[in-house]
């Protein structure tokens, strides 16, 4: 498949330039870091959570987990995992489980854990289980821009 649709015209209308980076079908950004030999530090995981006023992308490294009671707090909201079915209906032209982590072209709200936040490169699901796409720091601190941001994860 490659890039999402979606995504790669979200990418081309912010003058985000991408290298897609092909690896062997994996489930999970953790696995696509390891099958790749990338630091998954440097993989962005997206996990689609809900609350009151609708769905979000927390933004974490591949590397890490989610301490809810964090990031509610950052959040002001009482957020929770989205259900697979909600996911799907979120990225059409997307496999079931990979969610590229970039809310703006999908309309969604972005919570961004502090440690994505310097990082010189990153990567990203590209829609699909078997492709990343690698993007520059600067690229995608200007996709997160005015996000919230703050300290939500722990590593594995």
């Amino acid at each position: 498949m490659g890039i999402a649709v979606t995504l790669a015209k979200h990418l081309l209308e912010q003058g985000v330039a991408y290298d897609l980076v092909p690896h062997n079908h994996t489930e999970n950004a953790l696995a696509s870091a390891a099958t790749s030999g990338l630091p998954p530090e440097r993989v962005v995981k997206a996990v689609v959570v809900k609350g009151g006023d609708g769905f979000k992308l927390a933004l974490l490294p591949a590397s890490r987990h989610i301490r809810f009671d964090e990031l509610r707090t950052i959040s002001g909201q009482n957020l929770d995992i989205a259900n697979e079915e909600q996911v799907e209906t979120l990225f059409p032209d997307c496999e079931p489980g990979s969610v590229p982590a970039i809310g703006g072209a999908y309309g969604l709200g972005v919570i961004m854990d502090e440690s994505l936040a310097e990082l010189p490169d990153v990567y990203l699901e590209a829609g699909d289980h078997a492709n990343l796409i690698h993007i520059s720091g600067k690229n995608f601190k200007k996709l997160t821009e005015g996000c919230c941001r703050g300290h939500f994860t722990e590593r594995y």
